[in-house]
């Protein structure tokens, strides 16, 4: 899958400049800036390329936001921020509401933190993954608008079903779009494999349970969001992927409601 070397990820103005507001202070609150991060899914993909980068020799090595924080620093911080400012004037990529983009990624985050204190994996790990794994769509809508467009009118991008139908139609999905990017910023090759495996996680020749939790994330904030009942819900429910992981299914289904419509702050 081949991902374009410069791409115009536009974050939400409003989180850049609470951050730098936070950032600007005395004394910063690290637990805010760490929250601001955590509810942006370009600024949080930013930070993990910056923290994986042969700067600051952890390539490949930095599994959350919380410690790509402390290893910039302050400093380093701006600096990104800086940075993303210049992206600012692409205020909108033809085809997604990018506050609504940030909003489901942040409560599919939650959600596989949640699992993942339910299954024992790494929850900052879980969260990021999970935050990140839709990126590939703001990509597809930037370099193949019209092919995007076509699949627009038959699902939406969150629909649950909409992966295979890319698959069906282009031979790859999003997820793969999202998996080669996040590998060219050398982020960790495991969570990157989750990545990439997460619509099919049974389909592999060994089981990852970090793509069979990201694939129940995905899939209940999906089918959540686009309003599917509880008995289609429950019908359609991947219940191979829920017993290879332990979990029993009406726990997850039981897990905390989200309200699609409140702001995350």
């Amino acid at each position: 899958m081949h991902v374009a070397k410069e791409l115009s990820l536009p974050c939400q103005p409003r989180v850049l400049a609470l951050l730098m507001r936070e950032l600007l202070g005395d004394v910063p609150n690290m637990r805010r800036v760490n929250q601001l991060f955590g509810g942006d899914p370009v600024l949080a993909a930013q930070l993990m390329q910056c923290a994986n980068s042969s700067a600051f020799q952890m390539a490949g090595q930095v599994r959350g936001i919380a410690p790509a924080i402390v290893l910039l620093g302050a400093r380093q911080l701006k600096g990104l921020l800086k940075k993303a400012e210049l992206g600012l004037t692409v205020r909108a990529t033809a085809g997604i509401d990018m506050a609504q983009f940030a909003r489901i990624s942040h409560a599919t985050a939650k959600l596989a933190r949640n699992l993942a204190g339910l299954t024992g994996l790494d929850g900052s790990a879980a969260y990021m993954a999970a935050l990140l794994h839709a990126l590939g769509q703001i990509i597809l809508h930037q370099t193949q608008p019209e092919r995007v467009a076509v699949l627009n009118q038959e699902a939406s991008i969150w629909d649950p079903r909409r992966p295979r139908l890319e698959a069906k139609h282009w031979g790859y999905s999003a997820n793969s779009t999202t998996a080669a990017l996040l590998r060219s910023w050398n982020l960790p090759s495991d969570v990157v494999a989750s990545i990439q495996s997460l619509e099919a996680p049974m389909a592999t020749e060994s089981f990852d349970p970090m793509a069979g939790l990201l694939h129940l994330a995905v899939w209940c904030s999906r089918a959540k969001h686009v309003g599917w009942s509880e008995r289609t819900m429950a019908d359609t429910f991947p219940v191979d992927v829920a017993l290879a992981l332990g979990v029993d299914v009406d726990v997850v289904l039981q897990q905390e409601a989200i309200d699609w419509h409140q702001s995350m702050y």
